[in-house]
């Protein structure tokens, strides 16, 4: 399988086979520095520890930087220099521990600590080189032969049209389950005179997708339990969707699905887990960005006045359909909404200021929400609250729209990683869809990921307008 499950959450395979050896490559970085520093002379116990945490923080600081999805999009160049920078940005944290407590982190000293750097770099380098030469990327694929050339099969290809969708299988083909089922242009139909089991074997098929348009007429379960047997995977169309793009299609659930599916429980243990999380988050956060936000503060009276206000309250739908009040820094001019009505933000907003510009793209602008989560209105990790009056127009045009206020919105999403800034009603039910994947996978491991992967949002200004 191309794909890992994780407490629910799917984890591509090539990246955490990559994460391994890169952490195998750290542990021989720092020990091959330490060696050439110390030649052998040193406390093993005390290098265990502190090799763990360069170890530890690198490949935090790496997956923080999406060093492990940057591939497909910019190629190993990009993926180095990704690296590089998650290399430094690692460095300079050890580099504060050591000054903090430089009696635990003795031999991670200056010296040892950038030689272990500038060595991890170069390994890196060439041990990905190798990885992705001997095994790239076809090996990690499997191939998924698809039960059904109608409608459904044509949707679900269509939705998976983007090559980050694609990057864990390859199609072998369509097989028609009925006369009825017409193959759209373009789609592969297998016209395979032996059996459905001959077929799949013959041609080294992983996965079954089940895509039939009427299963209630033209599902042969005697031969998809034969393929079964054979050791082949039969999974849905939804399941396959889900796991590959990592969101739920709208177009092809029903209740019923949302009902007997894995998942969109509420489990109490999880939220307490959740909560506390979320306080004990909140505080650390508040400690090290109120300088950041005395800052802002004084900037937006700088540009508009003493009298200008700072902070902007804005209705907001949260938990079950429950109205409050969420509180950002004010990045928009004071008349932005003049005539009292509710407008959708858009990209290069001549509405937002020049504080205001710098503090979204930044995501300044969101750090009040901090007291929001204290409060408990919001969590760290949720889907992103909307107005009152969008989420009227949105419920009524977007089936399960109102799916999303089942858990505490959030600071920051799935959503936010995986789709940009929502300015539409089309955008709106693109990000529902990585929502409800949230909501039905969601575990304090899918939040850590989150809240990692945030950091490159920020960064690199992805989704911010």
């Amino acid at each position: 399988m191309a794909h890992i499950r994780v407490f629910r959450h799917y984890l591509h395979l090539p990246f955490v086979v990559l994460s391994v050896i890169d952490g195998l490559v750290l542990c021989t970085a720092i020990y091959l520095a330490l060696y050439l520093r110390f030649f052998g002379e040193w406390d093993s116990q005390q290098i265990a520890a502190t090799g763990a945490v360069f170890v530890a923080l690198n490949l935090l600081a790496m997956s923080a930087m999406g060093v492990y999805q940057a591939k497909l999009q910019e190629g190993m160049s990009g993926m180095m220099l990704r690296t590089i920078l998650s290399i430094l940005i690692a460095a300079a944290t050890l580099s504060l521990i050591y000054y903090v407590v430089e009696d635990w982190v003795w031999y991670l000293g200056r010296g040892v600590l950038a030689l272990a750097s500038v060595l991890a770099i170069f390994l890196l380098g060439i041990s990905r080189s190798l990885f992705f030469f001997i095994a790239d990327e076809e090996a990690f694929k499997h191939r998924v032969l698809v039960l059904g050339a109608g409608r459904r099969a044509k949707e679900m290809v269509d939705q998976l049209s983007s090559p980050l969708d694609q990057k864990g299988f390859s199609f072998v083909g369509f097989v028609p389950a009925s006369p009825e089922e017409v193959p759209a242009p373009g789609m592969p139909v297998v016209e395979a005179g032996q059996s459905l089991r001959d077929y799949a074997l013959s041609q080294d098929v992983d996965e079954i997708v089940v895509a039939v348009d009427d299963r209630r007429k033209h599902l042969p379960l005697h031969e998809l339990l034969e393929c079964k047997m054979e050791g082949i995977d039969v999974v849905d169309a939804v399941t396959f969707y889900e796991r590959e793009a990592r969101k739920i299609p709208l177009e092809s659930i029903q209740p019923s699905w949302l009902i007997f599916s894995d998942g969109f429980g509420a489990v109490a243990a999880r939220n307490l887990s959740k909560r506390a999380f979320d306080v004990m988050a909140s505080l650390a956060l508040l400690l090290v960005t109120w300088p950041v936000m005395l800052l802002t503060i004084l900037a937006i009276k700088l540009e508009e006045g003493l009298r200008a206000p700072v902070f902007y309250k804005q209705e907001r739908v949260g938990l079950n359909g429950k109205s409050f009040y969420v509180i950002k820094f004010r990045s928009m001019r004071v008349d932005a909404e003049k005539a009292g009505q509710a407008i959708w933000a858009q990209k290069n907003d001549s509405r937002v200021t020049r504080v205001g510009a710098f503090i979204r793209k930044v995501r300044i602008d969101e750090l009040p929400q901090i007291f929001n989560v204290l409060k408990g209105d919001m969590a760290f990790v949720g889907p992103r609250p909307e107005r009152p009056v969008f989420v009227r127009q949105l419920a009524e045009k977007i089936p399960f729209y109102n799916e999303r206020h089942r858990v505490k919105p959030g600071i920051t999403g799935w959503a936010q990683l995986c789709f940009a800034y929502a300015d539409s009603e089309e955008d709106s039910k693109e990000k529902l869809r990585y929502d409800l994947y949230y909501i039905k996978n969601q575990s304090l491991l899918l939040d850590l990921i989150i809240l990692i992967q945030t950091v490159e949002v920020i960064l690199f200004k992805k989704g911010a307008h």
